[in-house]
């Protein structure tokens, strides 16, 4: 047997050409987890813009419900199934006024719904009246220390204010928050771990 005839049947000679990266091996086996990844990014973007996100309160302006550095899960999906109800706490996008005074329209808000559409609120000697009723609100800091004249709430329009009244840039300020700038209702509380728990509304 000739060398070139050995050479042909050689082990070498029965390997075949390497193989590109998208056919390798490696790549066959990273392509599952690779998938689920992108899967996972996908699902991320649905929920937080459609069910639910995060949010961190920077404020101490619903003080003593919530604290400054207090992380909530705001859902988004009750208010596509009812109208919002006074006393829920809700995040919302700055009305046209706010922004008028400097604020971002992608700075989230965070205060409690007190009245809804058709109602009428007031403010008088350290008591809230709605429809001309005192409100409890055993959730506030303290009274507020101003005065409002009582006005109605138009359709499709909320009257927000924080429970730490005094210290608070709220409908009082600024006037009514349309609904389409809500975002969602505040539900759960998942930071501070001794704070943790579902927010009562």
């Amino acid at each position: 047997m000739t060398s070139q005839q050995q050479d042909s049947q050689s082990p070498k000679s029965q390997l075949s050409e390497p193989q590109g990266f998208w056919q390798s091996g490696f790549w066959k086996s990273q392509r599952e987890n690779v998938q689920i990844l992108a899967i996972a990014l996908i699902l991320a973007v649905i929920i937080r813009l459609f069910i639910a996100e995060p949010r961190y309160i920077p404020s101490d302006s619903m003080v003593p419900t919530l604290q400054i550095g207090d992380r909530l899960v705001i859902e988004k999906v009750a208010y596509r199934l009812r109208p919002p109800a006074a006393g829920e706490v809700i995040v919302f996008e700055p009305p046209a006024l706010l922004q008028e005074y400097g604020y971002s329209a992608d700075r989230a808000f965070i205060k409690r719904i007190i009245a809804t559409p058709g109602d009428t609120i007031e403010v008088h000697q350290g008591l809230v009246y709605r429809n001309g009723q005192p409100l409890a609100e055993p959730y506030i800091a303290e009274s507020p220390q101003y005065e409002m004249s009582s006005v109605t709430v138009p359709p499709n329009q909320f009257f927000v204010m924080g429970d730490n009244r005094n210290n608070s840039n709220d409908s009082h300020v600024w006037g009514f928050l349309p609904q389409k700038n809500i975002i969602g209702r505040a539900i759960f509380r998942f930071w501070s771990l001794e704070r943790f728990g579902v927010l009562k509304n």
